[in-house]
């Protein structure tokens, strides 16, 4: 059950579950991300299917302090120094590179993440644009997370001007 709360003008969404019942059931996919470009930025990305919708839970430490771009991109290989090996944005639509949620975007457009001054930084995005495991073209996995040095501007074409990439990890099933 979904229940919408209007609280000094912010509206505030809680799911509520009958006891005995889970809310992460279905489908999980897991991408650890590993340091790159000479970076200590480290973390996870959990990924989990409910209901025909993908939430996505990422959990980040050891950036510097302030906004830095996150995208799906296309391989699911962070093997190079500087995890170039990912290739381009993930874009199974076809579209140009933009801010998630505000045509034109595509797939791999999440947007930024806010890093306090310890360099930690913590985003949920839920999508029913992505799926977990069923081989469409909008299944996250055998993809890649990509953490940048920057900010993204949402406009430069194709990667929003966010610098160079400083964590990756693959998107793997977890049984």
């Amino acid at each position: 059950m979904r229940m919408n709360t209007v609280i000094g003008g912010l509206v505030a969404t809680m799911v509520l579950a009958v006891p005995g019942t889970a809310l992460a059931a279905g489908t999980k996919a897991i991408a650890k991300l590993e340091s790159r470009s000479d970076s200590t930025v480290t973390g996870k990305v959990t990924f989990t299917e409910h209901e025909g919708k993908v939430s996505m839970k990422v959990v980040v430490k050891g950036l510097t302090p302030g906004l830095h771009a996150i995208h799906l991109h296309d391989k699911g290989d962070c093997s190079a120094p500087d995890a170039t090996s990912a290739g381009g944005h993930w874009n199974p639509s076809s579209e140009n590179h933009g801010k998630w949620g505000q045509a034109p975007f595509h797939h791999g457009d999440i947007g930024n993440l806010v890093a306090d001054a310890k360099g930690n930084a913590e985003l949920t995005e839920v999508s029913d644009l992505w799926t977990l495991g069923d081989g469409k073209p909008s299944d996250v996995i055998g993809h890649s997370v990509i953490v940048h040095a920057k900010e993204d501007d949402f406009t430069t074409q194709p990667t929003g001007n966010a610098g160079g990439r400083v964590a990756c990890g693959v998107i793997q099933r977890v049984p």
